[in-house]
């Protein structure tokens, strides 16, 4: 039995595209690809291995994909069925035991040490992930998480790919591209083969000094990757689920979604479960009537339990719904404090004040910009001109 730390990964190919197609089945007919989000930039999702065959890449204009292959066929997306897919996923393969670190939808990996001796090695470990899953899935082993993934990426639904030698030697022959599948490093790899570089190993070799001359902190942590130095995974906190869903007898829209919404609100904050507690986080989902689904997460300024706040915060992200909705569901995601333990709005000391304004200015800027918060200072008051008198400087409380 091996001593050393040992990684495992999960992935599972294309999911978004699959739950949306609804199976992997539909995926062999014909060339298929996510379409894009309505509202969102016209450039398709996850694409099919036929779709592939055409050049049909992920990110393409849409445009563009139509043109290489016109018997494209674009698939609503479904961000709520993925949602609750991964879900059953991520349960699935903690129900082995395993202390799961999901990165996103389809990928996820965790630390092996211990099953190992549970399950009486690492290949029965494995075996038991894959029946847990009862699914084709790709799964590597090695002794960093990008090292884990990258074996993944070359396993087979029926032969894992386990790294047993050093992680950078495995790595140093691999593309530079698997780095685009890490958020922070995902618009490195084109310009790094700009440059010349295109394998892991040349990236290792490269000066740090260099690195980080050129990109920065992205560059020296992309280093680090290729050289078989990464952080561990950061296993998920257990989730309590709690959601409530209506559907609409006919195609909902304005008035009609509001008192939905308002009904779901009474609904979930009258559920036994709660316990008292607020609600920091929930999720608005629905189900539209051209196909598809729609999903906006929602987390509060500050923890709620009045339904009137609540209804007023979900009800502006209704307004971004891209068609009528013949469903409607609100789950929570975090809770906050019991009701009962909110500070009050009187006596509140001036620290907490002030760091509650903070809080209140930085979230602002975070939506709107640099400039959503602004103070008016006095330059010289006895101006004749009235653009002389004061200007606009960022506010600092």
């Amino acid at each position: 039995m091996c001593s050393y730390p040992m990684i495992i990964c999960v992935l599972l190919p294309r999911f978004e595209l699959a739950v949306a197609a609804g199976g992997r089945a539909g995926l062999l007919r014909e060339p298929a690809a996510l379409a894009p989000e309505p509202g969102r930039e016209q450039r398709v999702g996850e694409v099919s291995a036929a779709a592939e065959a055409f050049g049909v890449r992920v990110g393409m204009r849409l445009g563009e994909a139509l043109a290489r292959c016109p018997r494209l066929a674009l698939v609503p997306p479904d961000p709520a069925g993925v949602a609750d897919a991964w879900e059953r996923a991520l349960v699935a393969l903690e129900s082995t035991g395993a202390a799961v670190a999901p990165e996103r939808p389809g990928l996820a990996g965790f630390d092996a040490a211990g099953l190992r001796r549970m399950h009486g090695g690492l290949d029965a470990t494995i075996a038991a992930v894959r029946r847990a899953l009862a699914g084709p899935a790709r799964i590597g082993a090695a002794s960093s998480r990008f090292c884990a993934f990258a074996a993944a990426t070359r396993a087979r639904p029926r032969r894992p790919e386990v790294v047993h030698g050093p992680a950078a030697a495995y790595l140093a022959p691999l593309p530079v591209g698997l780095l685009a599948a890490r958020e922070p490093t995902a618009a490195l790899p084109e310009a790094l083969e700009r440059l010349g570089v295109h394998t892991l190993g040349e990236l290792a070799a490269l000066p740090r000094a260099a690195l980080a001359d050129r990109f920065g902190a992205v560059g020296l942590l992309a280093r680090d990757l290729a050289r078989g130095a990464d952080a561990p995974p950061v296993p998920r906190r257990p989730v309590e689920r709690l959601e409530e869903s209506l559907e609409l007898p006919e195609a909902g829209s304005g008035a009609q979604l509001e008192r939905a919404l308002g009904l779901l609100v009474d609904r979930l904050l009258a559920r036994r479960e709660r316990r008292g507690r607020t609600l920091r986080a929930v999720v608005l989902a629905a189900g539209l009537v051209e196909g598809g689904t729609w999903r906006e997460r929602v987390a509060f300024r500050e923890a709620l339990a009045d339904p009137g706040r609540m209804r007023l915060a979900l009800g502006l992200r209704l307004a971004l719904l891209p068609a009528p909705a013949e469903t409607l569901r609100l789950a929570v995601e975090r809770f906050g404090p019991p009701a009962a333990d909110q500070r009050a709005l009187i006596e509140e000391p001036a620290d907490a004040r002030r760091a509650r304004l903070r809080e209140a200015v930085r979230q602002a800027r975070a939506v709107a910009g640099p400039d959503a918060a602004l103070r008016v200072l006095a330059v010289d008051p006895g101006s004749r001109v009235p653009e002389r008198r004061a200007v606009l400087t960022p506010f600092e409380p």
